[in-house]
């Protein structure tokens, strides 16, 4: 009889261990809250960590694998802001513009203060060619950070790009009064004055832009061009040199060095200028377009219009090289073939085209 007791104890311990506690509504309700904080905090933990990876994955430059893991912080938090931002930092250094855009717009809706993801947004717009688009995210960052100068920059050169110089102006001018030393700005101000050709104002830019950024080859490029279009041409050659000594692969100081010993006539110092820019950039259509200018002056007719062949095939909207290959193939007696090419140059837009073809061409 002993151990039927104890056996039926044990049986009676086991069932108490698989019982089940009955709550009350309320305390059930109680439970179900404490168990989607704790979820809701697993998940937020998760989202932080994938975010972190994110950062790390972005610092590697792994932008694709590092949007990956900014959207699974996204998945896990739906309103981590800071996630969207970096998404679309990233998205703009993948050079998915669209993308960039969509996950911006998504942030400003959650907050539309945002002036970060407005200054990224502007930055996305600009490099997909919507500049009315870029100029007023840049115009929503001054509103909202007024001492954001980057921003009064980015609008400056914007308003360059579509050729409203006189707009751009006062942007890079307080960009000059907020930084002094700027040379960006003033440079960028300069280029303003050149195009309206106010070239003193233009030079007296450029020499602040060298003054403030000495070590910056594109500073001199421009002081030598605004020098040459004042026909100051020692002092060009000088600064294209400069241009040249702080940048030896700066083809562009060399073209337009070319450019000037071209327009002086010093056809075989051009000639080595134009080499070189051949040489160093051989996709540069100018470049071909120069040294035909040359070789025709040369008499090498031929060689010129191979030259010119060079420079359309590398840009089929070259109005001066079709002008040009028409005057050389006229002098190698291919009539036809010259007033094509006056007729094309014409009809990209060239003054000098429209004359060769009405003074030589039947219609």
């Amino acid at each position: 009889m002993k151990k039927l007791y104890l056996f039926m104890v044990g049986l009676l311990l086991t069932s108490f261990c698989w019982s089940q506690v009955e709550l009350t509504p309320e305390e059930q309700a109680y439970q179900d809250s404490i168990n989607k904080v704790n979820a809701e905090n697993a998940a937020t933990a998760e989202a932080q960590e994938a975010y972190n990876l994110g950062i790390e994955l972005f610092g590697k430059g792994k932008f694709k694998e590092a949007i990956g893991s900014f959207n699974k912080a996204i998945s896990g938090d739906p309103n981590f802001q800071a996630a969207y931002y970096n998404k679309g930092v990233a998205q703009y250094e993948a050079k998915d513009m669209k993308g960039c855009i969509a996950t911006l717009n998504k942030l400003i809706k959650m907050n539309d203060e945002h002036d970060r993801a407005y200054f990224q947004r502007g930055l996305a717009h600009q490099a997909d060619g919507d500049y009315e688009a870029a100029l007023s995210d840049y115009n929503q960052v001054t509103f909202f950070a007024p001492d954001d100068v980057k921003a009064y920059y980015n609008a400056g050169t914007v308003l360059f790009l579509m050729e409203k110089y006189e707009d751009a102006i006062p942007l890079f001018t307080k960009c000059t009064e907020m930084e002094p030393k700027d040379y960006k700005a003033y440079n960028d101000r300069g280029s303003c004055y050149r195009m309206l050709q106010k070239f003193d104002m233009a030079l007296a830019d450029y020499e602040k832009a060298g003054k403030y950024g000495p070590k910056h080859a594109f500073v001199f490029n421009n002081l030598g061009s605004v020098k040459k279009m004042m026909k100051d041409y020692d002092g060009a050659k000088n600064d294209f040199t400069k241009a040249m000594s702080l940048d030896p692969d700066f083809f562009l100081a060399y073209n337009n060095r070319g450019a000037m010993l071209l327009e002086q006539e010093k056809n075989e110092e051009a000639l080595r200028d134009f080499d070189k820019v051949i040489e160093m950039n051989p996709n540069y259509a100018p470049a071909y377009n120069n040294r035909g200018i040359i070789k025709h002056r040369k008499e090498d007719y031929k060689g010129a219009i191979k030259d010119f062949d060079k420079a359309i095939s590398l840009n089929k909207n070259y109005a001066e090289a079709y002008a040009n290959r028409g005057v050389s193939r006229e002098m190698n007696r291919d009539m036809e073939g010259a007033c094509a090419d006056w007729s094309t140059a014409s009809e990209l837009g060239s003054s000098l085209g429209k004359t060769y073809q009405s003074a030589n061409c039947e219609f």
